[in-house]
């Protein structure tokens, strides 16, 4: 995920917007997203460590993971049986094979199940609009990248979480990405929303896993909000590795994806994780 990579995925990001915008004009559909049901709560055990687990059809990195006709609820509903925290949901759909179609399909599975699981829309959202089609579809939360935001812009996200009362996973990739991250939770607008700081371990250039990177960095994150390892975590020793390192959520997309069993390595992974903290 080069620098060109983040640039082009914000144009692209951002002519998504110009386009839903001429169906559906801000006012609507911030009346819209306003009057749905509030999404669950995201909810941390006690035991200080959770997954959110990913619903990811394609990856950059790694090509096809899932096909088309992948069944997105059965997959989320097992997520939560198995004690996922959240579900996170890739909605880009050009290099991730991802749609707000997607997210609209795991709202509605978690809240069959009892709606305590939240879905977090993972993209690269560039605009408050984006984060009003999340609450609209059904999130309870979204993912920033830190790296490809200017401040205002990142504020204008935080505040519009706020407003709709959604979790922010703010991602990091670098110690400039993490001073940042201290900057924003020690504001005012961070004590609005629940805020989550994580570390992406891919390099930025060669989109493979850094080995050691999260390790490395988690003793720069604020130790005041939940802190989250992402990408690079296939398996119960990894989780346990970095609980131990003092993360208290993993976010894990490929690995579930391509699993046979993907229930049943979530539940070792949140095992391994929990004896380890």
């Amino acid at each position: 995920m080069s620098e060109d990579f983040l640039a082009g995925m914000a144009h692209s990001s951002r002519a998504r917007v110009v386009a839903a915008r001429a169906l559906l004009p801000d006012a609507q559909l911030w009346q819209q997203a306003l009057a749905t049901p509030q999404p669950p709560a995201l909810r941390l055990s006690p035991q200080r460590w959770d997954l959110i687990s990913e619903v990811k059809l394609r990856s950059p990195a790694a090509g096809a993971l899932k096909g088309g006709d992948e069944d997105v609820g059965a997959r989320v509903a097992a997520y939560a049986a198995a004690g996922a925290a959240a579900v996170s949901v890739l909605t880009e759909p050009a290099r991730f094979d991802g749609s707000l179609a997607h997210l609209q399909t795991a709202a509605r599975a978690l809240s069959a199940q009892g709606g305590g699981v939240p879905a977090m829309r993972k993209d690269f959202l560039v605009d408050p609009y984006q984060v009003a089609e999340a609450r609209l579809a059904g999130a309870g939360g979204i993912l920033i990248i830190l790296r490809m935001l200017s401040r205002a812009d990142t504020d204008a996200l935080l505040e519009a979480a706020a407003r709709l009362r959604l979790f922010v996973l703010a991602e990091a990739f670098d110690e400039a990405d993490i001073a940042l991250a201290h900057d924003i939770v020690a504001t005012p607008l961070a004590r609005d929303v629940n805020l989550l700081v994580g570390v992406n371990s891919r390099d930025l250039v060669t989109l493979k896993v850094v080995p050691g990177r999260l390790e490395q960095l988690a003793p720069s994150l604020p130790q005041s909000v939940p802190l989250v390892a992402e990408s690079g975590l296939a398996d119960a020793a990894d989780a346990a590795r970095l609980a131990a390192a003092g993360y208290d959520l993993a976010l894990v997309g490929s690995a579930l994806m391509t699993s046979s069993n993907p229930a049943a390595l979530l539940r070792d992974m949140l095992r391994a994780g929990r004896e380890a903290r």
